[in-house]
């Protein structure tokens, strides 16, 4: 099973220690294929940096472990347009399409009421969970 996480999925598993920091953990232990782009990573390192006042030593330490718990960081030659509102969420479906992911894992709203892009689910974090408890 592949899955993208979005970047206010990642944020949250390093800010709490709620259901995204288990499903870090659960791609850590390579319970499922965790794909992510440059654009999610760029993304996740510029919030911590402004809203969250990371420092570098922090936001290094961040994506080591996101790095290290993605099975691949995939590089998308093609971005959907005008799919949603707000355009950095295109980039995110360009993600999960070049990953050929099977989950589309997010707390946005406008990316969940699209419920499927191109047979990609889209579900949040406690439906993602919900998976491995079945």
């Amino acid at each position: 099973m592949k899955a993208v996480f979005d970047t206010n999925v990642l944020l949250a598993a390093f800010l709490t220690e709620g259901v995204c920091a288990k499903l870090l953990t659960r791609a850590r232990k390579q319970q499922f294929n965790l794909i992510t782009c440059p654009f999610i990573l760029h993304e996740f390192e510029r919030i911590l940096t402004k809203k969250f006042s990371a420092t570098k030593q922090e936001r290094k330490n961040a994506l080591a472990l996101i790095t290290e718990a993605a099975q691949d960081i995939v590089r998308p030659t093609k971005t959907p347009v005008g799919v949603c509102r707000d355009k950095d969420d295109d980039n995110v479906l360009a993600c999960a399409l070049e990953a050929d992911a099977d989950y589309l894992v997010t707390g946005d709203k406008d990316l969940l009421h699209l419920k499927v892009f191109r047979g990609i689910r889209i579900i949040t974090p406690r439906d993602f969970e919900l998976l491995f408890d079945s």
